[in-house]
């Protein structure tokens, strides 16, 4: 992973062929250093047995995000731009895990070598994300993946030529969209720049974004477009993968693919009417309804682009987006949140305990996709909601701590939890940037970004004494 990271390194350097890279320097540097030690680990271990337990996966997993975020940052750190270590690791952290949150405010001037790095840094944590939920994480019995799981999630020796079958296919279908977005992008006016940008963050529904104005800068033919594409990053990748192999009609027939884009047609039409009912001004419902549609998708798929700041379109917009932090997309996508599989259980658990009341006897089936659904997978389900609300908790009391405002701390946790970007306020809301903070409530955002990409759970169990004792 280390030696693939120092290639993906030296990107800038020769995408902008010397001319336009200022910091080609500090990419050299840092993919040097990134190399020597991905070789110095092959070097070393390369001769030893490969024992795919699952404690070793644990640390593996876990250890090998935090790592690579680290790396990710030497470039901004290196670089002759003053970026502080704080900043750098903020970035770098905000980059891989595809949360789209930026310390750095002019973009549209900024050296282009480093936005090139930001977004290839975003596409690189969506594929990494997408293998993760489909293959690491069900073998460790973590993550929504388990309740889609097939052969291709075991990993064992029969299971792996399916599993490389599956990578393959998985990574074909993410290149696709990614280089469909950027030529659309380029046909509708964007420059090619912008459009390989844009095109990489769309996909991986980070939403790091060449300009301060984020997608405001853009007309409303590329909002719709750039809609669309959220929604492609969103939705089970694998799914894609198994329409490609002929069977067709498997993405819709996905109880989370309905919910969801049921979501992101119903939840934009009525915040529009809202709008219009509410607007002091002369209305255009379909540069609005646009508009609308665009930052509701944003943040339910958690990339985290904005056209306006979405904010300051009154009180039931402000409490509605809030919310809408917590959705995400579906699993086995590249987006975060607490994922749409998670609602449709909690709904499934909440009937059966009311029917229950009714009919204490009641023998009742609980399926979801037209599979049975254990209670291991329910207690799975309560514990990371638990564990999520706590981790929201103390994240927001350490942000207060530091004399952040109330609405400041508590969209700044949730955001780094759920991975959608910008918070909501003065200082971290769409029109701002997470620059003005504390450098230790970076660190804190930072870390919090790499827990809520690795499904939380994974690092607490990590973290627990008793996976060290046993």
């Amino acid at each position: 992973m280390f030696v693939l990271l120092s290639i993906f390194m030296t990107l800038p350097v020769f995408l902008m062929l010397g001319s336009d890279a200022p910091n080609a320097a500090s990419f050299v540097e840092s993919a040097a250093i990134v190399f020597g030690i991905g070789l110095f680990g092959i070097a070393t271990t390369y001769r030893q047995p490969r024992d795919l337990k699952p404690r070793y996966m644990f640390v593996l997993t876990v250890s090998s995000w935090f790592i690579i975020a680290l790396l990710s940052a030497l470039p901004f750190y290196l670089s002759d731009d003053g970026i502080s270590a704080a900043d750098a690791f903020f970035e770098g952290a905000s980059g891989i895990t595809t949360t789209g949150a930026t310390v750095f405010s002019g973009l549209d001037t900024m050296d282009k070598d480093l936005l090139l790095w930001r977004s290839i840094l975003q596409w690189i944590g969506g594929i990494g994300i997408i293998g993760m939920f489909v293959a690491v994480l069900p073998f460790l019995r973590v993550g929504g993946m388990r309740l889609f799981a097939t052969e291709s999630s075991e990993w064992t020796d029969k299971a792996l030529p399916r599993m490389k079958t599956l990578s393959r296919g998985l990574l074909f279908v993410y290149l696709v969209f990614s280089t469909i977005a950027v030529v659309t992008y380029w046909l509708s006016g964007m420059s090619l720049f912008d459009a390989f940008n844009h095109g990489l963050t769309s996909i991986a529904t980070g939403g790091f974004s060449t300009s301060d104005m984020s997608m405001g800068k853009f007309n409303d033919l590329i909002l719709v477009e750039a809609s669309f594409f959220m929604m492609i990053g969103s939705l089970p990748f694998f799914l894609f993968v198994r329409e490609m192999h002929g069977q067709r009609g498997v993405l819709f027939k996905d109880q989370q693919v309905r919910l969801f884009l049921t979501i992101l047609l119903v939840v934009p039409a009525l915040l529009t009417l809202y709008r219009w009912a509410v607007s002091p001004v002369p209305f255009d419902p379909v540069h609005n309804y646009i508009a609308t549609l665009f930052n509701v998708t944003s943040v339910v798929t958690t990339t985290g682009y904005a056209s306006e700041d979405y904010s300051a379109w009154g009180p039931l917009a402000f409490v509605l987006f809030f919310f809408l932090m917590f959705i995400g997309g579906c699993s086995g996508s590249t987006s975060g949140g607490m994922k749409i599989f998670r609602f449709q259980l909690s709904l499934i658990v909440l009937r059966e305990q009311l029917i229950r009341l009714l009919h204490p006897r009641a023998v009742l089936s609980r399926n979801y996709n037209g599979r049975a659904v254990s209670d291991d997978i329910i207690a799975s389900m309560i514990a990371y909601t638990f564990i999520f609300l706590l981790c929201l908790l103390l994240i927001t009391v350490s942000l207060a701590a530091m004399q952040l405002d109330f609405i400041t701390s508590l969209s700044g946790a949730l955001t780094a939890l759920t991975n959608v970007g910008p918070g909501l306020g003065d200082i971290i809301g769409p029109a701002g940037n997470f620059g003005p903070l504390p450098d230790a409530a970076k660190w804190i955002l930072a870390v919090g970004m790499l827990m809520g990409r690795l499904e939380i759970l994974s690092v607490v169990i990590v973290l627990s004494p008793a996976f060290w004792r046993s």
